[in-house]
């Protein structure tokens, strides 16, 4: 065994011990669509805080943000993470809470039944469709893409002996590192569903952030400590330590960003998992501090790839791909074993991220289309269970596919996905807190979102262009405003909805 190969079998062996933690907890599947698509509404304080934390903290958290602190500087944290560990938290007492005692006592499974039943519409189903799933399918290739990155980071001069993979630097090929990647989600999903997942997360997280910690501390060590190695970016890099290039306009416009928790329809589907309204309080409270614990290493380790030296050479070339950032810096100051091991940390976060994206789009496929439209009775739960895998194989197909094409930047994208669910925020909080809120209200704001998200992407060079701000603002700013004015308009001269709804949502015994 070589040196060189030692990461590719650490690497194997961890997807293999997370194929056989889905096929476990497969065998505890209760045959129904519920169990597979909501758990049956079982996940613990514990479960739930491992699940929702590992779904949101993707390759954008870790691989997105060491790139982007390794191009922008450590600005990055304040606009971002700072603002996500309070605004996470705020958004999951303050809309998730809600919508799972909505859900326990409607039988809802997916936001657009939610929607459908609280504005007394079906059309609003088929314009919310193609729009989250739109919006999910860029998050999903943040983190196909990353993974095949990353795995081709670490592993390039594993093959030159076996003269594989030549044009790939000799290492597992980008293309193939995402294929296993998503094959290995997409069978753990496949089979255990909800359940599967809320599992394989619980583990995936533990393993990313211990592991990541892991890796600072070693990187830091290889650098001389966290002094020097700060010093030498003071030195070389002065303007990367501070907000330097980023305008305070800019800055505070970023705090819209993290709202788009409130509309992801994965984390939704998670909130609907919890045993009971309970179990929301340890996620809301350790949220930032997990925040806190993967954000502060990875910004760091970025900022320091800048100026990072052996033997007189930069360890990070400076027009090297903001993407590869991280896996080159683990590749070249560990050593092969520990190279491995936190290669296996950051897919553990990558594919925590997938496995919900992908398990939700397949629940949505299934409840919102094929049993609201054919008839929930024509089908048995077994039939049930297969729409959602059949669909879930094809947005893996899918997803996989476009990853071949050119990539943006991971942090970017990754923005630009949030941004868009950001912007549908104002619809989720009005239709649980406005009695007011109208189905044309709430059209008018979906239709918005679309048509003012689709002008300002187009002008960034759809996301070609990383530094792209609208009027001196992040575009969020706009469709978000844009949004919300075009929701209170519209409801307040369009028929308010039944009292019967009213009753049902607002009365006394409808709240928490």
């Amino acid at each position: 065994m070589t040196g060189s190969l030692i990461p590719v079998y650490i690497i194997c062996g961890y997807l293999a011990l997370l194929l056989g933690l889905g096929l476990l907890s497969s065998r505890l599947f209760r045959g129904t669509s519920e169990d597979y698509m909501v758990a049956s509404h079982s996940i613990g304080p514990f479960l739930l805080l491992m699940s929702i934390f590992g779904t949101t903290m993707t390759a954008f958290a870790l691989v997105g943000s060491s790139g982007e602190a390794f191009k922008e500087g450590i600005g990055v944290y304040g606009m971002l993470a700072s603002s996500s560990g309070i605004v996470h938290s705020l958004v999951f007492f303050v809309v998730g809470v809600r919508l799972w005692h909505f859900g326990k006592r409607y039988g809802y499974m997916t936001q657009i039944e939610f929607f459908r039943d609280r504005l007394e519409n079906q059309t609003i189903g088929l314009l919310l469709f193609p729009v989250l799933v739109s919006l999910v399918v860029p998050y999903l290739l943040i983190g196909v893409i990353s993974s095949g990155t990353v795995i081709n980071g670490i592993t390039q001069g594993a093959f030159e002996p076996y003269h594989l993979f030549a044009g790939a630097k000799f290492g597992v090929p980008p293309w193939l590192g995402s294929l296993v990647i998503c094959c290995v989600v997409l069978m753990y999903v496949f089979f255990g569903g909800m359940r599967g997942t809320a599992w394989a997360n619980t583990f995936q997280t533990i393993v990313f952030m211990v592991l990541g910690v892991v890796t600072f501390f070693m990187i830091s060590q290889k650098l001389g400590g966290l002094q020097s190695a700060t010093q030498a970016v003071v030195s070389r890099h002065p303007d990367h330590i501070t907000r330097a290039g980023i305008s305070q306009l800019t800055f505070f416009t970023y705090l819209l960003v993290p709202l788009s928790v409130g509309m992801f329809p994965h984390l939704f589907q998670h909130w609907l998992t919890a045993r009971s309204a309970s179990s929301f309080k340890l996620p809301i409270v350790a949220h930032p501090i997990f925040i806190l614990i993967v954000w502060v290493p990875c910004v760091l380790v970025g900022i320091w790839a800048t100026s990072a030296m052996i033997d007189g050479h930069l360890v990070v070339p400076p027009k090297a791909n903001p993407n590869a950032v991280l896996a080159i810096m683990v590749k070249r100051l560990a050593g092969p074993v520990l190279s491995g091991f936190l290669t296996a940390g950051i897919l553990a976060a990558i594919m925590s991220s997938l496995d919900s994206q992908f398990l939700c789009l397949g629940t949505m496929f299934t409840n919102d289309i094929v049993l609201h439209y054919a008839g929930a009775d024509r089908f048995s739960e077994r039939q049930k269970v297969a729409f959602a895998r059949l669909f879930i194989v094809a947005i893996v197909a899918l997803t996989y596919g476009f990853s071949l094409m050119p990539t943006r930047r991971v942090f970017t994208l990754g923005i630009w996905c949030f941004s868009g669910f950001s912007s549908l925020f104002p619809l989720v909080v009005a239709a649980i807190y406005w009695k007011r809120l109208t189905a044309a209200g709430a059209m008018a704001s979906v239709v918005t979102v679309i048509v003012v998200w689709g002008t300002l992407f187009r002008q960034s060079a759809y996301g070609g262009n990383p530094h792209y701000t609208f009027l001196g603002m992040m575009p969020v700013v706009t469709i978000f405003a844009s949004s919300a004015v075009a929701l209170v308009l519209i409801s307040l001269i369009t028929r308010p909805p039944s009292e019967a709804t009213i009753r049902k949502f607002f009365q006394a015994g409808a709240s928490v």
